[in-house]
C-alpha cells in the first residue's frame, strides 16, 4: 500500500498537538494526526482537567464544612469517594470526546496507533489492524512527558500511587504522604487533605513550590499548615518500606533520618519526556536528559521536524504547548509568528489557596540586574475577599524602577488563577505602571487588590 501524503503530520494529540493540527487545518495545510491512546492528552484524561474537576469538589466539601460562619446549616455533610472520582471522569471524557469533534470539523485525519520516525518525512503507525505509513514534509512532536519515577519510590497502584491513581482512587487514604511539592504535588496533598487525609509533603528544595516568589512559598506554606498539613521541607525520601496495608518512609532532613509509616504515597518528583521509541536519534535529533533540544521557533536542527510542549522541555504547561502548536502551524505556513516567551507564560496551581504568577520572581530580577520597586496588597484589605470569606492572601507586583516595566505578578489566594490574566494581558501589551494605576477597576471585586498592588509599589496604596 502506497504511503499516504500529508503537508503536516502531528504526533501526539494533546494540547500542543491537536492545536497545532488545527491551526495548520485553518491555513489551508492537509493534516494528519497520530495519537496512541486519548484525544486530549495527559493534560484532559489524567492531568489538568480531571485535577481541577476534583479540587473543586473539595472547595465545595470545605464550604460546606464552613457553613455556620455563612448563616448555613449543613449537617451530617460526607462524600462519596466513587461518585466524586466518576464526575472528574466524566469531565474528563466530555472534553476529550469534543477534540475528536473537532478534528473532524477541520478535515484532519485522525490515526490512532504508536508513531516511529523511520527516515526524513516519514512515519510509520503502528495500528490495531497493522502498520500504515505517512509522509510530510513538516512533521511536528507533541508527545508529552510522563511522570518521572524513582528507583524505589516507583508506583506500584496500591500503597504506592503515580498521579493517575491519584485521580482515580480505589480508597481515600487516611495518612498520606505526597513526595515533591511543585503544581501537581501540591494540588493532590491540598485535594486529599481538605477531603480529610492527613497530609504530609516533602521537598527535596529548601521552600514548598520552589518556582515561586520566595515570599508566595512562604505565605502559602503558613497556611496549608494553619489547615494542618505537615510540610518537611529540605528533606529526601531515601526508600520505602512497603508492608501490608502501610508503607514506612525514611526521610532524611537536617543530616538525620527519621522513619514514619503512611498508608498511602504519592510521588510527583518531576516528568520526563517521551523520547523513546521514536527514531529520533537515527535521525540525528539532539536529547537532553528526556528532552528534545529545540530553538525559539520549535525547531530541532533536522529540517521539518518541529518538537512542542513537554517535550521540547520547561515551563510544562498546556497552555505553553498550544501557543507553541499555533506558532508552529503558523511558521509551516509560511507567516512570521513571534517566538514564545517562556517569562509571559503564568503559572497557575489550584491548591488552596490558590497560586499564580507570570514573569520574574524578586529574586530573579535582581538577579538580572534590574532595579526594582515592589508592591503588596493583603486580601485582608479588600471587601470582595472579606465578602467572600476568604481573607487569607496576597499580590505582589514588581516593577523595573527606571522604565516602570512590569517584570512580575505574583499571587496567592482566593482565584488568583482567574486574577492573574490581567497582568498576562499587560505585560503583552508592555504595560507601564503609569497605565495600570490609570485603569479603573471594577468595585467590589478581588481584582481591586491588583490595582492597590501597583499603587503600593509607587508609595500610592491607598486601602493599606
Amino acid at each position: 500500500m502506497a504511503a499516504k501524503s500529508f503537508d503536516l503530520i502531528v504526533i501526539g494529540a494533546g494540547p500542543g498537538g491537536y492545536v497545532a493540527a488545527i491551526r495548520a487545518a485553518q491555513l489551508g495545510l492537509n493534516v494528519a494526526i497520530v495519537e496512541r491512546e486519548h484525544m486530549g492528552g495527559i493534560c484532559l484524561n489524567w492531568g489538568c482537567i480531571p485535577t481541577k474537576a476534583l479540587l473543586r469538589t473539595s472547595e465545595v466539601y470545605h464550604l460546606m464544612e464552613r457553613a455556620k460562619e455563612f448563616g448555613l446549616s449543613a449537617d451530617k455533610i460526607g462524600f462519596d469517594l466513587d461518585a466524586v472520582v466518576k464526575r472528574s471522569r466524566q469531565v474528563a471524557g466530555q472534553l476529550s470526546g469534543g477534540i475528536g469533534h473537532l478534528m473532524k470539523k477541520n478535515k484532519i485525519t485522525t490515526v490512532m496507533g504508536e508513531a516511529k520516525l523511520t527516515g526524513k518525512g516519514k512515519v510509520a503507525v503502528k495500528t490495531d489492524k497493522g502498520t500504515e505509513d505517512l509522509t510530510a514534509k513538516n512533521i511536528v512532536l507533541a508527545t508529552g512527558a510522563r511522570a518521572r519515577q524513582l528507583p524505589g519510590l516507583e508506583g506500584d497502584g496500591d500503597l504506592v500511587w503515580t498521579y493517575k491513581d491519584a485521580l482515580a482512587p480505589k480508597r481515600m487514604p487516611k495518612k498520606l504522604l505526597v513526595i515533591g511539592s511543585g503544581a501537581i504535588g501540591i494540588e493532590f496533598a491540598s485535594f486529599y487533605h481538605t477531603m480529610g487525609a492527613k497530609a504530609t509533603v516533602v521537598e527535596v528544595m529548601d521552600r514548598i513550590l520552589p518556582v515561586e516568589d520566595a515570599e508566595i512559598s512562604a505565605f502559602a506554606k503558613k497556611q496549608f499548615t494553619k489547615q494542618g498539613m505537615v510540610i518537611k521541607e529540605k528533606a529526601t525520601v531515601k526508600k520505602l518500606d512497603r508492608a501490608k496495608g502501610k508503607v514506612t518512609a525514611h526521610i532524611e532532613i537536617g543530616g538525620k533520618t527519621e522513619t514514619e509509616e503512611f498508608d498511602t504515597v504519592i510521588s510527583a518528583v518531576g516528568i520526563v519526556g517521551n523520547v523513546e521509541n521514536l527514531g529520533l536519534e537515527e535521525l540525528g535529533v539532539k536529547i537532553d536528559r528526556t528532552h528534545v533540544v529545540v530553538d525559539e521557533y520549535c525547531r530541532t536542527g533536522v529540517e521539518g521536524l518541529y518538537a512542542i510542549g513537554d517535550i521540547a522541555g520547561a515551563p510544562w504547561l498546556a497552555h505553553k504547548a498550544s501557543h507553541e502548536g499555533v506558532m508552529v502551524a503558523e511558521l509551516i505556513a509560511g507567516k512570521h509568528p513571534h517566538p514564545v516567551k517562556p517569562e509571559a507564560i503564568a503559572g497557575c496551581t489550584y491548591c488552596q489557596p490558590q497560586v499564580a504568577s507570570v514573569g520574574y520572581t524578586e529574586a530573579k530580577a535582581k538577579e538580572l540586574g534590574y532595579k526594582i520597586k515592589v508592591g503588596k496588597f493583603p486580601f485582608i484589605g479588600n471587601g470582595k475577599a472579606i465578602a467572600l470569606g476568604e481573607p487569607e492572601g496576597m499580590i505582589k507586583t514588581i516593577f523595573d524602577e527606571k522604565t516602570g516595566e512590569l517584570l512580575g505578578a505574583h499571587m496567592v489566594g482566593a482565584e488568583v488563577t482567574e486574577l492573574i490574566q490581567g497582568y498576562v494581558v499587560g505585560r503583552q501589551l508592555e504595560t507601564t505602571e503609569e497605565d495600570l494605576m490609570n485603569t479603573v477597576f471594577p468595585h467590589p471585586t478581588l481584582s481591586e487588590m491588583m490595582h492597590e498592588s501597583v499603587l503600593d509599589a509607587f508609595d500610592r496604596v491607598i486601602h493599606m
